[in-house]
């Protein structure tokens, strides 16, 4: 289970409430730098690509990440809070949808 944090409950319950992309792209570009968004992103990416099998070869090369940082992600995949999972289900469905 996640803990909850008083500062970092009002930025989820932020980004629960945001649903138009066009706001949440403007929020994220005021609250972080673009360095800060492609991080993340490519996180989410490596996330993606280790649910489908991907090496971590494969994902260095199409997100820049290091080996050392996919290895987290694929065991952060692992643990039970399951955020990127969840993340991940929000884009295969978001896609099915389009």
């Amino acid at each position: 289970m996640v803990s909850k944090n008083t500062i970092s409950d009002n930025l989820i319950d932020v980004l629960c409430g945001i649903t138009d992309p066009l706001l949440m792209r403007a929020f994220l570009t005021d609250v972080m730098t673009p360095n800060e968004i492609e991080e993340i992103s490519s996180r989410l990416q490596a996330a993606v690509m280790l649910e489908d099998g991907a090496k971590y070869t494969s994902i260095n090369e199409a997100t820049g990440l290091s080996s050392r940082t996919v290895a987290r992600i694929s065991e952060w995949l692992k643990k039970d809070t399951g955020g990127y999972k969840t993340a991940i289900a929000t884009i295969r469905n978001h896609h099915t949808h389009l």
